[in-house]
């Protein structure tokens, strides 16, 4: 596979949900090949096990890239832990108009306004329903999101939820997307206690052995108040949540540079990384490290994945960096993430999560 240096520039060339599709294109035919550090048995320092699942490395690919469910499996080849789908809605919808995602390429950061954007239920479901058939390796999350007109949006994270449930390795519910109308004020202490009730309803009666459920998570966004963040952990608490997703993307703006900067919708990339890390670590202390945490935003090195480890994460997402690094990106930060625990004298990635809040 060429270096990814060499095949930026082209990309750039293409508008940036061209040169996405182009990219979910090339791996659906195997062009864009296997990035041969993923050819290594990772560091075994990196091994962790986390709702009794055994992730090789700590390093997962968030939500938003793959949103139809088509790519799980070469994305893992490069590198990643884990793998997230999604999000998907119940119902096909094309999501907001074009254009919807903009490159900040002086911040090394993006804006989108997808909107959920989504072949549908069916489609990703029989997407995963197929890799499963085949007996695919690797770990998996399927991430589901509400329609824009649903008048019960409980309901359709229910629906989605109840569809893919024993056909990925873990759930989640996107609550923070900043791009469909009224979806953040799902995280208000009572919408969110009656949402994730009814999810963990939905996963016990769709799934098949009731004695070992898919862990099931809900995605939090990092714009939340220390309020916010105390009532969303004493829910999490009391319901039995099995994890929290801290943080999606910012509506918030901090100083940048680019040109795209007062576009309309989410930021992402190293903009992120100190507000949502932030987050990370309230949720952390509020939830007495009694909740595991999938760390996301801004991550774009293994320092990042050390930070988002050392405040609370027992797992990392990245999703934005890969714009501007390509997959090789994967393995430089494994490497590194390897050589910070090493250098603090961690025996493993468990023994760093939240260590920061133990000093």
């Amino acid at each position: 596979m060429p270096s990814y240096a060499l095949i930026r520039p082209l990309l750039h060339l293409l508008s940036p949900e061209s040169a996405h599709g182009v990219a979910i294109w090339a791996l659906k035919s195997g062009l864009a090949g296997r990035a041969r550090a993923s050819d290594k048995a990772d560091d075994a320092l990196l091994a962790t096990r986390v709702w009794r699942l055994s992730f090789p490395n700590p390093i997962g690919l968030a939500a938003g890239f793959d949103k139809d469910a088509e790519v799980m499996d070469a994305m893992l080849a490069f590198g990643f832990g884990f793998v997230e789908a999604g999000s998907v809605t119940p119902m096909p919808q094309p999501g907001n108009p074009q254009p919807r995602l903009f490159r900040l390429d002086e911040d090394q950061a993006v804006i989108n306004r997808f909107g959920f954007n989504s072949k549908g239920l069916e489609h990703f479901a029989e997407k995963l329903a197929a890799r499963k058939r085949l007996g695919a390796t690797g770990i998996v999350g399927a991430n589901v999101g509400k329609n824009r007109d649903a008048p019960d949006a409980a309901a359709d994270y229910a629906t989605g939820i109840t569809r893919v449930c024993g056909l990925a390795d873990y759930l989640v519910c996107n609550v923070s997307s900043p791009n469909t109308p009224g979806l953040r004020g799902l995280q208000a202490r009572t919408q969110i206690e009656d949402l994730i009730n009814r999810v963990l309803e939905a996963r016990y009666n769709a799934a098949q052995d009731k004695n070992n459920l898919p862990p099931l998570l809900a995605k939090v966004g990092p714009d939340l108040d220390e309020a916010q963040c105390q009532d969303i952990a004493e829910v999490a608490l009391a319901t039995k949540i099995d994890g929290l997703i801290v943080g999606n993307t910012t509506i918030t703006r901090p100083p940048l540079k680019s040109r795209h900067a007062a576009e309309t919708g989410g930021l992402s990339g190293p903009p992120l990384m100190t507000l949502a890390t932030q987050c990370l670590s309230m949720m952390y202390r509020l939830t007495g490290g009694k909740l595991p945490i999938i760390g996301c935003g801004g991550v774009a090195s293994g320092k990042d994945a050390y930070a988002k480890i050392r405040a609370g994460a027992s797992l990392v997402q990245l999703y934005s960096a890969l714009v501007y690094h390509g997959p090789e990106l994967v393995a430089r930060i494994k490497r590194e993430l390897a050589s910070c625990l090493r250098a603090d004298g961690f025996q493993s990635v468990s023994d760093a999560v939240g260590a920061d809040h133990r000093r």
